[in-house]
């Protein structure tokens, strides 16, 4: 059975200390501000969410296993604006043979990738 949408959310212990980074930094735009939870538009059909890790369905956790990848045609330009803006632990592009990428941490640790498909055929498969 196809979903119509996903969202993934992450678990803070302080909500307010990386607003500023996915709002401004990442330029995400906001959906919905619940209060204890704030949603974000990435794309189409494709969600961010941050919720208050004190507050909410799961607890924040020290040191967290998880990486959010974003999608992006300008990988190169996307690269320009985390190094402006000075994003913590940001590599420099790497290209394999399926993707160009390259990773940087959210001001609370969260790991995140911008990356691209060199295969049309591959890159089509992600898309509605």
């Amino acid at each position: 059975m196809k979903q119509d949408y996903s969202i993934t959310f992450f678990y803070y212990d302080k909500l307010e200390s990386v607003i500023p980074f996915y709002e401004h930094t990442l330029g995400f735009e906001l959906v919905l501000d619940q209060g204890l939870a704030r949603i974000y538009r990435i794309g189409n059909s494709s969600y961010f969410g941050m919720v208050d890790g004190n507050r909410g369905h799961l607890r924040h956790q020290p040191t967290n296993a998880v990486l959010l990848t974003i999608v992006a045609q300008d990988v190169e330009g996307w690269h320009a604006r985390m190094q402006t803006a000075g994003v913590a632990k940001l590599t420099g592009i790497q290209k394999g043979n399926f993707c160009e990428h390259f990773f940087f941490e959210d001001p609370e640790g969260y790991a995140i990738e911008i990356q691209r498909f060199h295969d049309p055929a591959v890159a089509a498969l992600f898309r509605a």
